[in-house]
């Protein structure tokens, strides 16, 4: 974003304590960035380059020039996974978690709603002959469909099962044509009757396809970065460019431009097909900063970036990929707690706990079927405790394989960040405004705060107090859980990015650390950039 918020920031804190000395201004460590992941690509009628992002609840418009950003329809009508334009300029996309299928014949009609309850409803393209609209749900569902522009009759199945029919697009032919994803192969389907034919394969994870004017068929796949072309008539493939992994949609204009789209890299790069020229129009280093852990020395910073997994040096601000989705086996990271050895990330969207060895980052495990794991933490004893949002539930994982689960605590009210205390007890927060004590061995709940203002991210400073992220007041504060005593560290942050459709209450939860001397590291879901706050000498 070209405008950054305003912050300001309280001096005067609690007494006797961390808190009592001064904070210098917010300042950012690594820079924000535009959108909250990129997906759906479309250029209309008008040459205008739009952009879809379902975690931004937004869909946007790209100067393909400059890279200026702007929203074209933001909440809660924007979320996007892609976006078709039709024969007269008609719009249409799809709201991945909100399961629906949105609509307006132009700038001036109002949008309306062609289809609902169809989860993972994800790619969407027009018959651009017929006018006709077809959609596809895709990881939560597998199905195709077509769908009624004037919204009267029921979406009309026409195949389910085909292993992830993602972006795709309607030939000329009438058939639609598009990657499957799970398969690694480009196919074709009859609309009429769901008839399938294999038209390519070999792809890694292909994720989506487009026609140039020429008939040329062209297919990013996210797991290789690479950008092919595919000979519709023989299946022969050949590659236009090398590009970046966790690549997503692509769109290509009247002069046969391609546009393609990195969610991990919040980037939009412009790919010439002659020459395989790539120049970048809009990129960012974080995609959609959200938990974070900070090691002992306070050197690095690992930051759960939900289409990336990254440390960033906290010296210098430098940002390195650990893993990418899509190009590794990281699934939508949440949130990530620090074991002795081990680097634990969770994922809420696909119900995931990751275990990564700290030195080399090799998985170790990963254990999926959790109820909507918000974070997870590392024991003495070497098992896990991950908070579960949507059964409101502490889980104690142990083991060798980590396969004895217990419940250890029920009860919470959408538990969000969660760490373990100097005291040896776990506190974390929960969305309905507490920060909450439960004991270890014996599961016992006690809210030590209450009255917090959608509470997050949660770290302990050197002396025992907390640092807290009330995303719903924009601010950070100290909290004395002994004596009760609150003090504002910093107000008005670029922090408190409303949840859209189907996301948890919390939607992209801020994530908070605290170094041994006392600098405050917190992420931002409003502008994806990620900041810190220092110590300033005493007397300055």
């Amino acid at each position: 974003m070209k405008a950054i918020f305003p912050i300001t920031l309280l001096a005067s804190l609690i007494s006797a304590s961390t808190f009592a000395a001064s904070y210098s201004a917010p300042q950012p460590l690594v820079a924000p960035s535009e959108f909250k992941g990129v997906h759906g690509l479309a250029v209309d009628h008008q040459g205008r380059l739009l952009a879809g992002s379902v975690v931004g609840n937004s869909i946007y418009q790209v100067d393909p020039d400059n890279g200026e950003v702007s929203t074209f329809i933001g909440p809660d009508q924007g979320q996007a996974d892609d976006i078709a334009i039709g024969p007269n300029g008609e719009m249409a996309w799809t709201g991945f978690y909100s399961g629906q299928v949105l609509y307006r014949e132009n700038d001036d009609a109002p949008v309306r709603v062609l289809a609902e309850g169809k989860p993972g409803i994800n790619s969407i393209a027009f018959n651009q002959q017929t006018g006709k609209l077809f959609a596809s749900q895709v990881f939560l569902g597998d199905a195709l469909w077509e769908i009624d522009v004037k919204g009267e009759a029921a979406p009309r199945l026409i195949k389910k099962d085909m292993g992830g029919f993602n972006g795709f697009e309607v030939g000329k032919d009438g058939w639609v044509y598009g990657p499957l994803w799970f398969k690694g192969q480009v196919v074709k389907i009859n609309p009429v009757d769901g008839e399938m034919k294999t038209v390519a394969d070999g792809f890694g994870t292909p994720a989506a396809v487009n026609f140039d004017s020429k008939g040329n068929l062209y297919v990013v796949d996210t797991l290789s970065g690479q950008l092919m072309r595919v000979d519709i008539a023989t299946g022969d493939t050949e590659l236009v460019a090398e590009l970046d992994t966790a690549l997503d949609n692509l769109a290509i204009d009247a002069q046969d431009r391609i546009y393609v789209s990195n969610m991990a890299d919040n980037g939009i790069s412009q790919v010439n097909p002659s020459t395989g020229d790539v120049r970048v129009i809009t990129q960012g280093e974080l995609a959609v900063p959200a938990g974070i852990a900070l090691e002992e020395d306070g050197k690095t910073l690992y930051v759960s970036d939900v289409f990336a997994f990254r440390s960033v040096d906290t010296t210098t601000g430098e940002v390195h990929d650990i893993r990418r989705a899509h190009g590794s086996d990281v699934e939508y990271p949440i949130a990530v707690g620090l074991g002795k050895t081990r680097l634990l990330l969770t994922s809420f969207s696909t119900g995931t706990l990751h275990v990564i060895d700290r030195d080399g980052h090799s998985t170790i495990r990963i254990i999926h079927g959790l109820n909507a794991p918000s974070d997870a933490i590392e024991l003495p004893d070497g098992s896990i405790v991950v908070s579960e949002l949507a059964s409101g539930s502490l889980v104690h994982l142990s083991g060798a394989e980590l396969d004895n689960n217990r419940t250890l605590a029920d009860g919470l009210q959408g538990p969000v960040q969660m760490i373990l205390g100097q005291d040896g007890q776990i506190y974390l927060t929960e969305a309905a405004g507490f920060l909450t004590r439960v004991d270890p061995a014996s599961g016992e709940v006690k809210r030590v705060a209450e009255g917090l203002l959608m509470p997050e991210g949660l770290a302990q400073t050197a002396d025992g107090n907390f640092v807290i992220a009330e995303t719903a007041a924009q601010r950070l504060i100290g909290l004395n859980v002994e004596t009760g005593e609150r003090s504002t560290l910093a107000e008005n942050l670029p922090i408190g990015f409303p949840a859209g459709p189907g996301m948890p209450p919390s939607g992209i939860p801020t994530g908070v650390a605290v170094a041994a001397d006392g600098t405050v590291y917190f992420t931002s879901d409003v502008d994806n950039g990620l900041y810190k706050i220092e110590l300033e000498p005493a007397g300055s």
